[in-house]
């Protein structure tokens, strides 16, 4: 049942823009995936309020993954999930952005990280590129929301196993907006769709495009939904130390810094912040999804006994 449009305030405005072709994330699920459906089986994607969630009685923690974007390097989200179930660390919640939309719908479906590596080993852009004439973005982006779909077997938003939103930034106001219910691929499409490679998506009257605009890292849509910890995972670009020659560097570096005002915000409310070392690679660096991978797994494991210390003492405080 589709739920009512209302939009969630953040503090922060959009700025980061040049996120790479997030789309191209989603083409590995060509490989295993079933086949594309014809049309969403689940009504459109609808912007939810944060549910009115009382503290926890119990203490046990309500354990959340929030994922950032940063087109190819979120690849190394599949790595942290690896190391977190290497440990026995159970998520109850994800939430994501960009990049991290597209692995958190597919880790929320109940795929394990071993299996979303084995959906990263075959890969093909063309599969999911859906190349359009210049109007407003040069892919159109139906063909991610139909690998979405088929990958998670159709279901939607509200009916995944963990539970699961996604965030996008509605073109109109620049505020992020979580979805919550409603056709999965339609809103890891929305929350994918970087302006000026992909045309926005529609919605309900609202157009939305990239969540990494509004929420690079979206901690603060994972305690709405009923976390009690957050476990952040950051894949963002830091800015160039080094000399800035052209124009573009010039506003790319302006972007960049930007961006990482809008995350500190963010992960300052993180209980715990992992950072893969992905600084080498680009945001359009597919060839190297398999070093993506194992440094996510390498940052996690680094953080490992700081989070089961943060974890063994919660609520204790």
């Amino acid at each position: 049942m589709p739920a009512t449009l209302n939009t969630l305030r953040h503090p922060t405005r959009p700025c980061t823009w040049l996120r790479a072709p997030v789309v191209l994330l989603a083409a590995w699920l060509a490989a295993c995936a079933s086949p594309p459906v014809s049309a969403p089986t689940a009504p459109p994607p609808s912007p939810s309020a944060a549910p009115g969630v009382a503290p926890a009685s119990r203490q046990k923690p309500v354990i959340a993954l929030a994922l950032g974007g940063g087109g190819a390097k979120g690849f190394a989200h599949i790595g942290v999930i690896k190391a977190l179930e290497a440990q026995a660390i159970t998520v109850d919640i994800v939430v994501g952005t960009s990049a991290g939309s597209v692995v958190g719908a597919l880790f929320a479906a109940g795929r394990t990280g071993f299996e979303l590596q084995e959906l990263a080993i075959p890969f093909s852009e063309t599969q999911v590129s859906d190349w359009v004439l210049p109007d407003r973005g040069v892919v159109k982006g139906d063909s991610l929301a139909r690998f979405i779909n088929a990958a998670v077997v159709n279901q939607p938003l509200e009916k995944l196993p963990k539970k699961f939103g996604a965030v996008a930034t509605d073109l109109a106001s620049g505020e992020p907006i979580l979805f919550r219910s409603g056709d999965t691929g339609t809103a890891v499409r929305a929350s994918s769709s970087v302006p000026g490679i992909f045309q926005p998506v529609a919605i309900r009257g609202r157009e939305y495009v990239d969540g990494s605009l509004a929420s690079p890292v979206p901690v603060k849509f994972a305690r709405e939904m009923g976390a009690t910890f957050v476990i952040a995972v950051d894949i963002s670009d830091r800015p160039a130390n080094s000399k800035i020659k052209t124009t573009y560097e010039v506003l790319l570096q302006t972007l960049t810094i930007m961006g990482q005002t809008i995350s500190r915000y963010e992960l300052a409310q993180a209980d715990l912040v992992i950072r893969p070392d992905v600084s080498q690679l680009g945001t359009v660096d597919f060839k190297s999804r398999h070093l993506a991978v194992l440094e996510g797994e390498k940052a996690a494991t680094r953080e490992m006994a700081a989070l089961k210390q943060k974890l063994a003492s919660f609520g204790s405080q």
